[in-house]
């Protein structure tokens, strides 16, 4: 499939990481869905993409809710026909040490990030397009904890797991599904993170800074891309050497 016939639906692909990887993909011509739950930063992300000449739609959504992903289908369905690249990106994250979490935190992580991961990948597994592309946006987390992180690590682990029994069920279908697991990023959320958190996420980078949101965008793209029709049930370090 050409690249300008493949549509890529990318949640929270309004801010941050996720609209680095919308403006990416678009950059390949695909045609691009923003999910998001803010509807001027929605706006914004499909304005800059038309701008540079690229495809984009925005659908408002909280993909917390167990019904926002079959809307997003619907609405990418609708306007395009199909669905060929799905990118989970929407997450809750936090900085906060354990003893500190509450019950309250520990229900917000895990229905943003596990629940609504688990739900996503079973609309992804019955509507996606053969030889279709499905990225987990990830954390490095999951195996080079950092202090305070604890909540966001579990419930990303969780969503790795997931992605890897999900390519073995899809493997018939071409489908690949793949984790993508990015370091310490240049993003809003970084503001939450303790300064000796972030201090020391750089000491243990070999390439010696944190990520930006263009870092993990060229990863996506490759994976959502035919060259990458080989690789499948793989958690994609792209921290930078940290791990």
């Amino acid at each position: 499939m050409r690249a300008e016939e493949r549509v890529a639906v990318v949640t929270g692909g309004s801010r941050g990481i996720g609209q680095a990887i919308s403006e990416r993909l678009a950059a390949q011509r695909m045609r691009v869905v923003i999910g998001s739950r803010g509807q001027e930063a929605a706006a914004r992300a499909v304005a800059q993409i038309k701008d540079a000449g690229g495809h984009a739609t925005a659908v408002r959504t909280d993909i917390s809710r167990p019904a926002a992903v079959q809307e997003l289908f619907d609405a990418a369905e609708s306007r395009y026909g199909h669905v060929d690249v799905w990118v989970n990106n929407a997450a809750t994250a936090t900085a906060g040490p354990l003893a500190h979490a509450s019950d309250d935190d520990f229900e917000e992580y895990f229905t943003a990030n596990v629940r609504a991961t688990f739900v996503a990948l079973r609309k992804a597994a019955q509507r996606i397009s053969d030889n279709g592309r499905i990225i987990l946006i990830s954390s490095a987390l999951t195996v080079a904890p950092l202090p305070g992180m604890g909540l966001l690590a579990a419930s990303k682990a969780a969503g790795d797991q997931l992605a890897r029994v999900l390519a073995w069920e899809l493997a018939a279908r071409s489908v690949t599904v793949n984790s993508v697991l990015p370091g310490l990023t240049r993003t809003d959320v970084l503001a939450t993170v303790p300064a000796q958190v972030v201090d020391d996420a750089k000491a243990r980078t070999p390439l010696g800074r944190l990520g930006a949101p263009a870092d993990i965008a060229d990863i996506v793209a490759f994976l959502a891309s035919d060259a990458s029709h080989w690789i499948t049930a793989q958690s994609i370090h792209a921290a930078g050497g940290m791990i």
